[in-house]
């Protein structure tokens, strides 16, 4: 018995001894000793400056001043973990049962750099010299349930780099996560400042160890930040690739964008400046993320469908979404100054055309209706690509005017604003367009027809002022206010009223804003009507002359009366021009005097030629033979003869 109490106390002594010898050595010389095991063990360079300092129970731990750990050979130059100041600390009488229940880990400052190439990452540890030892060694530390009571990093930067390139970083984070059982699932908080706040993150991963060693696991995440927030439950993978159910919440978009490094963007009403989008996310490394059974409702509108995007610089966007009635009609925004327009021309306030480089891709949607500023359309089937500033949308077809439009319009912003379309359309309310394009509300009917058009300018007035292009139209049954053809051919007071027209075609061109036309053809029951002049898009006025034909008038020859209809749209002047109606009614007038006159000279001519003279070829005839018989009469008087 003494002999064994003799050997506990030789066992105790030479314990004590060790300990007070490193509790004795000098900090750097146990910052050497440690270096050296941590590179004998993973290979990497482990670098302690200033004191370190040790404790042994019931925590085994150490405190050090600035660290650095290095990183993978085949990773950058800089260190994979490297902090101001760093404390670790092991349960020492778990340890001697052989379970590693880490108490805390607390950094200052630190920079954690994760790079990930191929299918190998910075934070796998190897253990250097033989495989099979390194194998053996790996499933013995591996075998060791670990925990984690402590974690928390403060005002750090974390980098996530992947082939070389950055993809994400974080800077001034505060993180703390806790694992306190092997079956407990790993808690993790973080925050981060951001502009208008800081983003918060809760994270929760039910099964770590399965996580760690690359099964696919389930995930709870929560992020809040300035203006709104994320939502997702799902599964998800060691390489950060992730599929389940989520939710953004954005009360505020402009600060929601703001948040994460969009600010400046400026969402047009309608499009989501309060949103609400769930769906089926998945997402893949290489920056794909697609949804299913999505649900977006973007201020009052709710749309339906699926979405793929392609994060990149600006992100790629692929859709398929169906809506009811989708109301843009303040797309254009609320902040367009009075002084922009003016009461009798289009509005000269500046065009925001940047939207238009917020993504590159292609969105098809189907709506019941979608109202737009100034115009709605009805059941629809449109298409719109975005490629680097410039959009063009097809519609097959789209519900306009209450007809169909097919064709396309484009809106390139690449070198300032140009907007042109081709166009063909069928049964279109010509009323409804005219009120609805120019305010022109004098002329209705069914038409269809087809349409060329370039315009240029950073505002309405600049883009109206550069029209150019072509195109034609041909309307079925109409009517004309303000013009009363039958009173105008009949009595010649042809304001007001209407006229009814049975057919009307024309063709045009635009150049500098100016529409000309020179074959205008209005067909009625009684009368027919020829067009010709210019319409002024840009400046809202017209110069045209409308010269209706009444075809029974004149013995059947029909009678014409023009009419010119000069000024600007909100009231041009519409007359008569009587000019040619005169002209005709004199020509007549001289003519029948003429005749009268030609008739009574004749009448005397005869009457003294003592003949019947019709015409005025007779008259040379009836003098020749009078003066043969006169010539006659003195010859025989002459010679005696009675």
């Amino acid at each position: 018995m003494k002999w064994l109490i003799r050997i506990l106390f030789l066992v105790v002594a030479a314990f004590g001894l060790v300990i007070g010898a490193l509790l004795l050595m000098p900090g750097d010389k146990l910052a050497t000793i440690l270096a050296e095991q941590v590179k004998a063990q993973t290979g990497r360079e482990l670098k302690l400056s200033g004191d370190v300092k040790l404790s042994f129970w019931p925590v085994l731990g150490m405190e050090t001043g600035r660290v650095t750990f290095g990183n993978a050979p085949w990773a950058g130059s800089e260190p994979m973990l490297s902090a101001q100041s760093l404390a670790v600390g092991v349960d020492a009488s778990a340890l001697l049962s052989g379970d590693i229940r880490i108490k805390r880990v607390l950094a200052d400052h630190p920079t954690l750099r994760l790079e990930r190439s191929e299918d190998r990452g910075n934070w796998e540890l190897h253990q250097p010299g033989n495989s099979s030892d390194t194998g053996a060694s790996a499933q013995a530390v591996e075998s060791r349930p670990v925990t984690l009571e402590q974690l928390e990093l403060q005002n750090a930067r974390l980098i996530y780099i992947e082939n070389g390139a950055v993809s994400m970083e974080f800077a001034d984070v505060d993180l703390s996560a806790r694992w306190p059982d092997v079956t407990a699932p790993m808690e993790m908080q973080a925050s981060m400042p951001v502009p208008g706040g800081n983003v918060k993150v809760n994270l929760n991963i039910p099964d770590l160890p399965a996580f760690s060693s690359g099964v696919v696991t389930p995930l709870e995440l929560s992020l809040t930040a300035p203006g709104g927030g994320i939502q997702f439950s799902g599964r998800v993978n060691l390489a950060g690739e992730m599929d389940g159910k989520t939710t953004v919440t954005a009360k505020n978009t402009h600060k929601m964008l703001a948040a994460f490094g969009q600010g400046g963007v400026t969402v047009p009403e309608g499009l989501g400046r309060v949103a609400n989008v769930s769906g089926q996310m998945t997402y893949t490394r290489d920056g794909r993320i697609s949804l299913r059974k999505m649900v977006a409702v973007l201020d009052n509108n709710r749309l339906e469908g699926e979405a793929d995007i392609q994060i990149s610089d600006p992100p790629k966007i692929t859709a398929r979404l169906k809506a009811g009635d989708l109301d843009l009609s303040n797309v254009s925004g609320d902040d367009v100054s009075s002084s922009g327009s003016e009461a009798d021309g289009w509005s000269k306030a500046t065009i925001d055309a940047s939207s238009l480089a917020l993504a590159n891709g292609t969105i098809r949607l189907q709506a019941n209706s979608i109202s737009l500023p100034g115009m709605r359309f009805g059941k629809s089937d449109l298409t719109l690509n975005l490629d680097r500033s410039r959009a063009v949308l097809k519609m097959h077809p789209a519900s306009l005017f209450s007809g169909h439009l097919n064709g396309q319009v484009v809106a390139n912003n690449r070198n300032g604003l140009s907007v042109g379309g081709n166009l063909t359309a069928d049964n279109i309310d010509i009323n409804e367009a005219l009120v609805t394009l120019g305010d022109i509300k004098r002329l209705s009917g069914t038409g269809s027809g087809h349409l060329e058009f370039l315009g240029v300018g950073q505002n309405e007035d600049q883009i109206m002022r550069s029209l150019s292009g072509k195109g034609n139209i041909e309307v079925g049954k109409g009517v004309i206010s303000g013009v009363d053809l039958d009173r105008l051919m009949g009595r010649g007071g042809g304001s007001g009223g209407t006229t009814v027209f049975n057919s009307l075609t024309a063709s045009f061109t635009m150049k500098d804003g100016d529409l000309n036309n020179d074959d205008l053809l209005m067909k009625l029951d009684n009368f027919r009507a020829d067009g010709t002049g210019r319409i002024g898009l840009g400046a809202r006025d017209i110069d045209y002359l409308f010269t209706p034909v009444a075809l029974r008038a004149n013995a059947g020859e029909g009678i014409s009366v023009p009419v010119r209809i000069v000024g600007p749209w909100s009231g041009p002047s519409i007359k008569p021009d009587l000019t040619k109606v005169i002209e005709a009614a004199a020509e007549g007038k001289v003519k029948a005097l003429e005749d009268d006159a030609k008739q009574k000279v004749l009448e005397k001519v005869g009457k003294e030629l003592d003949t019947t003279v019709t015409d005025t070829g007779q008259i040379e005839d009836a003098l020749k033979d009078k003066l043969e018989d006169e010539a006659k009469k003195s010859l025989l008087k002459l010679l005696g003869g009675d």
